[in-house]
């Protein structure tokens, strides 16, 4: 039973960081895709 609760554990661990690292990066494309759209709309200003 403890043998099948720390592999649970482990398991769930791995999903968990590798979760993070997942939202991390969507965070991180969100955030350039804003920039490029803030510059757009800077260009289209000043045309």
């Amino acid at each position: 039973m403890t043998r099948t609760r720390l592999f649970l554990l482990a398991l769930l661990a791995g999903f968990a960081l590798s979760g993070c690292n997942t939202v991390e990066g969507f965070g991180k494309d969100v955030k350039k895709a804003g920039g490029e759209l803030e510059e757009a709309a800077s260009d289209e200003k000043n045309d």
